[in-house]
This record gives C-alpha cells, sequence and structure tokens, in this order.
C-alpha cells in the first residue's frame, strides 16, 4: 500500500487494492514521489459540478485532475473519476469496465506528470502513452467479476 494514497469511491465494485496496485506500478515505472494522491470514483453530477465550479466548464466529463504539484517526478494532486461515465464509455468504445477505469487512472496520472490533451499533437502523444500503459498494466479495478 502507498502511504500517501487516498482510494474513495461511491461505487463499492471498486477494489481499492487493486487502484493502489496500479498507482504502485506507475509509480515504479515513471520513478516517481508521491507528496499526496486521491483518487475518488463519485457519480457524474457531482463531477460536472466540480467542472462548472472549478474550471468553468458546463458539461459532463469522465474525470478532472487537480495537479498541486510543480515538480515533475512528484505526484501532489487530485484524480476525480465519474463511476457512470466511465461505465458509459464501455458500452460505447466496447471495452471492459476494468480496462476503462484502468485507463481513466493512467489517464489521471498521465496529467499530473504534466501530459496533456489540449491539442492534437499532444492529444496523440498522450493517448499512445495511455494506450501503452493500459496494455502493460491490465489491473482487475472491481471487487466482483465484470
Amino acid at each position: 500500500m502507498i502511504k500517501n494514497l487516498q482510494v474513495y469511491s461511491q461505487d463499492s465494485s471498486i477494489n481499492k487494492k487493486a487502484v493502489h496496485s496500479l498507482i504502485l506500478s506507475l509509480k515504479k515505472e515513471f520513478d516517481l514521489t508521491i507528496s499526496f494522491l486521491s483518487i475518488s470514483f463519485i457519480n457524474s453530477s457531482q463531477l460536472r459540478e466540480i467542472n462548472r465550479k472549478y474550471l468553468k466548464h458546463n458539461y459532463s466529463t469522465d474525470i478532472i485532475t487537480f495537479n498541486y504539484s510543480k515538480k515533475i517526478k512528484e505526484i501532489d494532486g487530485e484524480i476525480l473519476i465519474s463511476f457512470e461515465e466511465a461505465k458509459r464509455n464501455s458500452k460505447k468504445f466496447r471495452v471492459s469496465y476494468t480496462k476503462e477505469f484502468s485507463r481513466l487512472v493512467i489517464h489521471g496520472i498521465l496529467h499530473l506528470l504534466k501530459f496533456d490533451d489540449n491539442n492534437r499533437k499532444n492529444k496523440k502523444i498522450m493517448k499512445e502513452m495511455e494506450n501503452k500503459l493500459t496494455l502493460k498494466y491490465n489491473f482487475a479495478l472491481f471487487a466482483g467479476k465484470e
């Protein structure tokens, strides 16, 4: 378990130990220090409200990342994931819930490592890294079967 990692979920099927394992693998992959990391799996309406209030975006999203670190190899931040949007995405893109949730956690970590998807070029770079890591670290983030 990672000392400075907190995982919160409104969805009881999320396997918090598996989230810790995924973060530990990513920590080793990128040789990271984790000062503090909070990962919350919340509902869509809560995430939309956070998106509106803090980012001034009035639309739904599957993930929001807040980065408080000024250093690239030091994680200090929050990852907020809509478990409802993730489940919708898994059906839309015909991937398992586990793969979609893993992808979102990885996506959040990449944002904390200063990867960005704000334009076509950066999005392509980030997506390639995301796909590579999702294939490499295929953890079961659910307590039960999908």
